[in-house]
């Protein structure tokens, strides 16, 4: 029994906050959900983009007989399907397209991502076919044999096939960063994503009508939730141009990472009714801002549970800025290295279970072995995923989020978590944003903004509240914090700008 080791209170406690509600998903497909959408009000807005519309009625015709061509090239359920685009109209179209010929979409931003990425997406993917705009199809590096369809060329109208797609086929593939710096692909399947956008409150309260601004890189996996949320529930997607603010300002719905958010003032954004954030650790004042305009929740989870597999409603008076619990049919377990679970309170590493758990890495056997490991609290074969993230449960069964496994560094041989340093930054007077790295084995730098943020006054908040091994030798002041494509804090920019100031120093 994996529970022996813990007193009755907590085995009982480890089953009651561990577990999500138990609650049942309206469908298993999310294009199936948006044709419903599009049955009922053929001549709402689905989406616009720079002043263009597209109704859920065109939406719908345009991916289906862009879904009958797919299938007339070969296209079939458990394929992988590239789409390379830039936020527009089209995207919207090759992503629902490829659903509809039973597929799944593998996203890039074809702006952003190099060549060497494309390549290896393509090759790690095993693509046939990719979609891209006539404007970008010289930057796709297409192998022998592959198919290119560009998707703003007209296509035949065609009845739109019926594949037998099931809720444990593809939905996505998404490369996520890799620690190793290659770039691993994550199967995601439609059950996986069904479950978290089709309950709540991964819904948002989404409704016909809604506006959902679409802020954030598709190769993010963030991106599906503000897509295919949007979609599904019958909202209207504002999708960006150049400007973010000009899409959030119309916007009754946000989904940002932190950094993203804080470009943002939430005055010029009276709509906004709904924030969620996720990808990196939010900054309470970020949160408390927010959180007395709007429901805001601030979630957690890896690309490999979901999007986000837990998820907390945010109140300013709260004492802490928690992740909240488990989302529906999901489970969260905080365990030791022997993956024995804690008591209430003590710190472990969350891993997580249920219907968030995806597929697994494309083509590698030993990653997956590595972080995806039968499930023995729910059993019945199912597997839970190591997020890699620390945890400890409130006394009340709320997720209190202490940074990543690998953020934990260690400082003159001590054990140090880096979020925790730049939490109590955050806290200091004038700070909106702060992040901390460490240079060498003896010193930490932290970097703060706005640029007119005290650097004494900030380290001295740190001495006063953490061990003298934890306080930054230097608190650099910025005007913004660099970002990757991805909205999240760019830390090895910020680490080449500590060096060029080092050797400019020198």
């Amino acid at each position: 029994m994996p529970l022996r080791h813990l007193t009755p209170k907590d085995r009982h406690l480890f089953r009651q906050y561990g577990r999500g509600p138990t609650v049942p998903v309206p469908d298993p497909l999310l294009h199936h959900a948006i044709a419903r959408q599009a049955l009922a009000a053929p001549h709402a807005v689905a989406a616009e983009h720079q002043g263009a519309r597209l109704t859920y009625g065109e939406l719908d015709r345009y991916a289906g007989a862009l879904a009958a061509r797919l299938v007339r090239e070969g296209v079939r359920p458990g394929d992988h399907v590239g789409l390379f685009v830039r936020r527009s109209l089209p995207m919207l179209v090759g992503l629902l397209g490829i659903l509809k010929a039973g597929a799944a979409y593998v996203p890039q931003d074809i702006g952003l991502a190099p060549p060497a990425q494309l390549t290896h997406v393509i090759r790690t993917a095993r693509t046939r076919v990719v979609l891209t705009t006539a404007e970008h199809a010289h930057r796709v590096p297409l192998p022998d044999g592959h198919l290119l369809i560009p998707l703003d060329e007209p296509l035949p109208h065609a009845p739109a096939p019926r594949p037998r797609v099931t809720g444990d086929d593809g939905c996505y593939v998404l490369f996520t960063s890799g620690t190793t710096g290659r770039p691993n692909g994550v199967k995601v399947t439609h059950r996986n994503v069904a479950n978290i956008l089709l309950t709540e409150p991964g819904g948002l309260g989404i409704r016909p009508g809604d506006r959902v601004a679409q802020l954030l890189n598709i190769a993010f996996d963030m991106a599906a939730w503000e897509i295919l949320g949007c979609l599904a529930h019958g909202g209207t997607l504002v999708i960006r141009g150049k400007d973010i603010a000009a899409a959030a300002r119309t916007a009754d719905v946000l989904v940002a990472t932190p950094t993203v958010l804080s470009g943002l003032d939430p005055a010029a954004c009276p709509r906004v009714r709904t924030v969620a954030v996720a990808g990196e650790p939010c900054p309470r004042p970020l949160a408390d801002r927010w959180a007395r305009q709007a429901a805001f929740y601030n979630c957690c989870g890896p690309t490999e549970t979901t999007i986000v597999n837990t998820m907390g409603r945010h109140d300013p008076s709260a004492p802490l800025l928690t992740i909240g619990r488990p989302t529906p049919n999901n489970t969260v377990y905080v365990l030791d290295a022997d993956r024995r679970p804690l008591p209430v309170g003590e710190t472990g590493e969350m891993w997580a279970g249920g219907d968030c758990v995806s597929a697994g890495y494309l083509g590698d056997d030993a990653l997956n072995a590595e972080r995806y490991a039968p499930d023995p609290f729910l059993g019945g074969g199912r597997r839970m995923f190591r997020t890699r993230d620390l945890g400890r449960w409130t006394p009340d069964g709320q997720l209190e989020h202490l940074g990543r496994t690998d953020d934990q560094v260690k400082v003159r041989g001590f054990r140090v978590e880096l979020d925790s340093v730049s939490a109590v930054l955050e806290s200091a007077a004038g700070c909106a944003r702060a992040v901390t790295l460490r240079r060498d084995a003896r010193t930490l730098v932290s970097f703060v903004c706005p640029a007119d943020v005290d650097p004494d006054t900030a380290r001295r908040a740190v001495a006063d509240a953490l061990p003298y091994y934890c306080v930054p030798e230097q608190v650099l002041p910025l005007p913004f914090l660099p970002e990757t494509d991805r909205g999240k804090v760019d830390k090895q920019a910020l680490l080449r700008m500590l060096d060029e100031r080092v050797a400019v120093a020198r």
